[in-house]
């Protein structure tokens, strides 16, 4: 606990300021800054599914919630290429630019392939009562990680001028069409490998299919640690 200063103190501090000896003239007395706090800094390697298309990787709290997308359909060129595995650096930011708390965190993602999407035009049939815009989808299994998923929910989703599908929990995994306007998106598996979307513009329904959804591979990188 910090003492208050008594009247005592502050005599003994008047006295010991009046003795020392003045500074000379011109000199300024140098004023320590504070330094800036040590960039976070987090590595996170992986060996890239056997499937060519886009990366998306996400970083995950221990709870399991989306933090950060780390890599948002990106190339295999947008990672440093090492000897055996892709790295990418994470700064410890969430999506708002805030500064996460250190802990264990995990990073996983997927190998987009050549999916499809295909403008059907108005829709000529009511859509579909039962639409809940989640569709669930079996991917090819990546035979260089047991641990990864082979099951991903898929969900629609629009947002600046786009229709995205994206993994339940959040991350982008493929831009499937531009569209402005949109003020509701229903989705439906179509097929095994394929599922409709009807967007809802306010003046008409579009229809849209995206097809070779199947064509995905889950990976993991396993736990990360932020100091």
């Amino acid at each position: 606990m910090i003492r208050p200063f008594t009247l005592a103190m502050l005599v003994g501090v008047a006295l010991a300021t009046a003795q020392e000896s003045p500074s000379p003239t011109g000199t300024t007395t140098a004023t320590a800054t504070p330094s800036a706090a040590p960039a976070r800094s987090v590595r996170i390697s992986f060996v890239p599914p056997p499937l060519e298309g886009t990366i998306s990787l996400g970083i995950y709290d221990r709870e399991g919630k989306l933090v950060r997308v780390l890599v948002d359909q990106g190339s295999v060129d947008e990672f440093d290429v090492g000897a055996d595995a892709l790295n990418a650096k994470w700064d410890g930011k969430n999506d708002r630019d805030e500064d996460l708390p250190a802990g264990k965190y995990h990073a996983r993602g997927y190998m987009v392939g050549a999916l499809k999407a295909e403008d059907l035009g108005p829709a000529t049939t009511p859509v579909p009562l039962d639409l809940n815009n989640r569709a669930q989808v079996k991917l090819v299994s990546n035979p260089l990680s047991k641990d990864a998923k082979t099951i991903v929910d898929l969900v629609a989703s629009f947002e600046d001028d786009q229709i995205v599908l994206k993994s339940a929990d959040g991350l982008p995994l493929f831009t499937v069409i531009e569209a402005a306007g949109v003020t509701r998106l229903f989705a439906k598996k179509s097929g095994e490998k394929s599922i409709d979307l009807w967007a809802d513009n306010g003046n008409l329904v579009e229809q849209i299919r995206v097809s070779n959804v199947d064509q995905m591979m889950a990976f993991d990188c396993g736990e990360i640690e932020l100091k």
